[in-house]
């Protein structure tokens, strides 16, 4: 393997939209979604490793994760895993691990990547990675992978690049915020548009000195701990002014106010997890379109249904619809999956709840009108 190749993966999310399976304890990256065997950042690890040496690959994380990372990923190591010690989006972290590789390695190429991603190609997924790297090799460039789409999202951010360029990677034109329906089908049509998947590939030289011209005050807060990277003091220095940076994206800091940033339009298929329905939408079902994980069921008169339990638990359901059905330790969601976006309102407006925190329920005392 080339020893060049470096790869980011950020594992510091809540994915808040899973509760009660995700919680800020245990999100849902450390979970088995799709019910494989294999949790969500097992499987990404393991699609990295087929291109990049594992000991390359660094893991982007909350402080707290710290364990579940090395239980899950047992051919980490301790110095591979970054530990934040406050949210700062993902400008400053992605800025932290890139000087990190720098002087570790100043000729390395990287890519950043969520950690909990669904990639149904892995073998196209691999393929492009390499066309990026070898692109970001030969050129100053700060690349994307972008995702062709397949229908209206509204809950996408966009990249539009020149619809006259024939080349296989492309000049991005403008990054575009989540549209209303109407335009996202506006984007669709014109056919020169892509979802945004956070997915980024550049050398380490490219990417610092974006952060040197366009996040000066950030580039020189992470500079002054240069000599303790790779080190000793290291953990130190990040205690004491990791939160001194500005909270803000990568997309808002460098890419669109650079002009050097290129998208491939990915070959794979892609889906980010975000929601029940999206997960709905990527697993096994049965004739009715029920998706189940983990469960052993019984079903009649249902169909469209997502139901998952943690264990083999026996699940008997007989006239119910496009419903998500979660069984996780002492909650039970029964909820239209047409409503989902309302889970949060719901129990935060009956129960002012946290979805942040695993579920306590002090004064629930009989059920909920």
């Amino acid at each position: 393997m080339n020893k060049n190749y470096y790869a980011i993966l950020m594992a510091g999310g809540v994915g808040s939209r899973f509760w009660p399976v995700s919680t800020s304890d245990f999100p849902k990256q450390f979970h088995d979604m799709l019910g494989t065997g294999e949790t969500l950042i097992q499987k990404t690890f393991s699609r990295l490793s087929k291109l990049i040496p594992v000991e390359n690959i660094l893991i982007l994380t909350n402080e707290k994760y710290n364990d579940l990372v090395l239980n899950q990923l047992p051919q980490v190591k301790q110095d591979q895993v970054l530990l934040e010690p406050a949210m700062r989006n993902t400008a400053p972290c992605i800025l932290y691990a890139s000087l990190k590789i720098q002087k570790q390695n100043p000729n390395a190429v990287m890519v950043v990547a969520p950690s909990d991603h669904w990639i149904e190609d892995e073998v196209a997924f691999v393929n492009d990675l390499q066309q990026s790297f070898d692109f970001c090799e030969a050129n100053n460039a700060l690349m994307t992978l972008g995702i062709k789409p397949t229908f209206p999202n509204t809950g996408f951010g966009y990249i539009e690049y020149n619809k006259e360029d024939t080349n296989a990677i492309k000049k991005v034109s403008q990054f575009r915020e989540k549209p209303d329906y109407e335009t996202a089908k506006a984007f669709l049509k014109s056919g020169n548009f892509v979802w945004n998947a956070g997915i980024f590939i550049w050398s380490v030289k490219a990417i610092t000195e974006a952060f040197l011209h366009f996040q000066p005050v950030m580039n020189n807060l992470f500079l002054s701990g240069y000599e303790s990277y790779n080190g000793k003091d290291e953990k130190a220095f990040i205690a004491a002014n990791y939160s001194l940076a500005e909270n803000i994206s990568i997309d808002y800091a460098i890419l669109e106010k650079a002009q050097n940033v290129y998208i491939l339009p990915a070959t794979f298929d892609w889906n980010d997890l975000g929601t029940w329905g999206s997960l709905h939408e990527k697993l096994d079902k049965d004739e009715n379109n029920n998706a189940v994980v983990n469960a052993t069921v019984v079903l009649e008169n249902a169909s469209n249904n997502i139901i998952r339990t943690d264990a083999k638990k026996l699940i008997i359901i007989d006239g119910l619809n496009d419903f998500i059905i979660v069984d996780k330790d002492d909650v039970l969601l029964i909820y239209p999956k047409d409503k989902e976006q309302d889970i949060f309102k719901f129990i935060s407006e009956k129960f002012n709840f946290d979805f942040s925190r695993n579920w306590i329920c002090p004064k629930c005392v009989g059920p909920i009108d």
